[in-house]
């Protein structure tokens, strides 16, 4: 058996993460992989042992009438290319709805077709109604990674839902860790360079609450950082990275971990940030909708609210603060939760759907 895995953008955000959990459990299972995805990128996705690479012609652009015409170019080059080389028997398995070539390419030749889906917040609204409409006519079946993405986009055809969890490795430097009173007061975010993100409402929140130190991780250059913040005065508090690659010392160091995504402009599905930063014992505050209400409990491991009320979140963070006891425990709450969430159970459902 050959499972021909495919992805459009390698990065360092969740989708070719999990893309890359999904190919390690399978490597153990001796099954022939081939990845394909776009060339000339760093990202999770790269130097895989056991992994044969295809690369496929895409270049991300700024402007979206050229973003969309190289989008749709890309997607035909991938079709053609998969024509050539699928055999009778393989899997094409989707990441993310976007790599619509692979699922035509996969029903004319007669393969079985599945898709891992990761988003609901997409624009255009025509572009996304196209991607989920060449799924539910193509696909066999459908992997979520949230109940409430199950329900937000369902199909008529097999779905699965199956938790983003945590690599091993990172588990076992989590939980070495101590989680001990820290005594400087970090309050994290990691996401990418996008308003919707809420990278200007933690701005803000940084200019409200000078006395704490807030830490911005985001999946960017340094040039494209610049030109984002080039007529914002930066609070002396707030300090910004670039891409990370090991994040580990992020959430090592940190108190707290925000997601301020705006709810009107993109739902999160799921929210891995937030499952990694609760391994390190992290209380969270996170919007009260989508996937990652899955993972917070208000009150009991993090609060749920909007990004939009800065006084409230700062009024919560004050608390925890403050509150010794009341952040012990939250703090183990956020780490008995993480545990929940098994590589074991992750990788024996994902090989289940390629076998059956």
């Amino acid at each position: 058996m050959r499972v021909i895995a495919v992805h459009l953008l390698n990065d360092y955000s969740g989708s070719p993460k999990v893309l890359k959990q999904l190919l390690t459990g399978w490597a153990k299972r001796d099954i022939e992989l081939h990845l394909y995805t776009c060339s000339g990128r760093e990202g999770f996705l790269s130097g895989l042992p056991d992994v044969k690479y295809n690369f496929y012609w895409y270049r991300f652009m700024k402007n979206s009438v050229l973003r969309l015409l190289f989008f749709m170019t890309s997607q035909f080059l991938l079709a053609f290319k998969l024509l050539f080389s699928l055999k009778k028997n393989d899997v094409v398995y989707i990441n993310t709805v976007l790599p619509f070539g692979a699922a035509i390419a996969g029903k004319i030749r007669g393969n079985k077709v599945i898709y891992h889906v990761h988003e609901t917040s997409m624009k255009p609204l025509l572009l996304k109604k196209f991607l989920f409409g060449v799924l539910d006519l193509f696909a066999n079946e459908v992997v979520y990674v949230s109940n409430f993405l199950a329900d937000k986009e369902p199909v008529n055809i097999q779905k699965t839902v199956i938790y983003n969890v945590l690599e091993e490795d990172f588990v076992k430097s989590a939980f070495a860790s101590k989680r001990t009173d820290k005594q400087e007061k970090i309050i994290l975010m990691l996401c990418s360079l996008k308003a919707y993100k809420g990278v200007d409402q933690f701005l803000k929140l940084a200019q409200a609450n000078s006395k704490y130190l807030f830490k911005l991780v985001l999946n960017a250059s340094v040039l494209e950082i610049n030109n984002y913040f080039k007529h914002v005065k930066i609070p002396e508090n707030l300090c910004i990275y670039p891409t990370q690659t090991d994040t580990h010392l992020f959430y090592r160091e940190a108190s707290v971990v925000l997601n301020l995504s705006d709810p009107k402009l993109w739902v999160e599905t799921f929210g891995l940030t937030i499952l990694e930063a609760m391994a390190y014992g992290l209380p969270a505050i996170v919007p009260p909708v989508g996937g990652v209400t899955e993972l917070v409990t208000e009150g009991k491991n993090g609060y749920l609210i909007e990004s939009s009320r800065i006084d409230q979140i700062s009024d919560k963070l004050h608390e925890l603060f403050e509150n010794k006891e009341l952040y012990r425990s939250m703090s183990c709450s956020a780490v008995e939760l993480s545990k929940e969430y098994s590589l074991e159970l992750f990788e024996k459902k994902s090989a289940e759907i390629i076998f059956h």
